[in-house]
């Protein structure tokens, strides 16, 4: 079933495989399909890595796919739910036809994403002395960054998951090698899953927020490990937003 595409400027219709075209990157016919995954790329702030990291194919299709050595491509399905466009698009520059209106009860309309949003990855003991940075990204703050459909309410950033301390046996999980995107100005209440900061460490660490009888602890989501009671001299250095990981 192709998707109905609404001519508006944020919203959209998706299908059951949650397909969504962004209309504002929609391009004349006269692009070949080379000329449409370069833009797309670049319009989306992507190395041609990231590109096909979230296509879960190599950098040299994306490559040889840009170059015109190759004029297609088996996963070029993948590539354009990467690049959030349809493989219609991408092969032929048009926009995919209108359905007709007995097939609109399987959509639903929904705020389509205009950007994607880039974020640094650093370590444990840069986050825990965040706090205390004159600016949140000085020169050099990280040699990788990730990509991110998440508009952060302040500054903002990813960790990887150390340890197994958030591994629940039920329930929510964060494996160890998993990213977390950490929102400094997110709201910060009981039962967020929170990074923070105790003065006996000079690394931030990861536990979810529990008030209880008028005192807050962070409590590790494997009931493995203790709780640790976060008093006055605890810091919370942002919110856990976004997970993102690799099987």
């Amino acid at each position: 079933m192709i998707t109905q595409v609404i001519k508006t400027t944020n919203t959209c219709y998706l299908n059951a495989d949650n397909v969504c075209f962004n209309l504002q990157s929609m391009r004349t016919n006269n692009e070949s399909l080379k000329d449409r995954i370069h833009a797309k790329r670049v319009e989306l702030n992507l190395s041609q890595q990231q590109l096909a990291e979230r296509a879960h194919v190599s950098q040299v299709t994306i490559q040889h796919l840009e170059s015109g050595r190759n004029a297609t491509s088996k996963r070029l399905v993948d590539i354009a739910k990467a690049l959030g466009v349809s493989a219609e698009w991408l092969t032929s520059g048009k926009e995919a036809p209108q359905q007709s209106d007995s097939d609109s009860s399987n959509l639903r309309m929904i705020a389509q994403p205009n950007q994607i949003f880039r974020y640094p990855v650093i370590s444990w003991v840069a986050a825990g002395a965040w706090a205390e940075a004159v600016e949140p990204y000085p020169p050099g703050f990280a040699d990788r960054y990730e990509m991110s459909d998440y508009d952060s309410k302040g500054p903002a950033f990813w960790l990887e998951v150390k340890g197994d301390s958030m591994t629940s046996p039920v329930g929510v999980s964060v494996p160890e090698g998993m990213l977390i995107l950490v929102d400094t100005e997110a709201e910060v209440r009981s039962g967020k899953l929170v990074v923070a900061k105790l003065a006996d460490s000079n690394e931030a660490t990861f536990k979810k927020l529990v008030e209880d009888g008028g005192k807050t602890y962070l409590k590790p989501l494997n009931p493995a490990y203790p709780i640790a009671v976060c008093a006055d001299d605890c810091r919370i250095i942002g919110v856990a937003v976004r997970m993102m990981g690799k099987l």
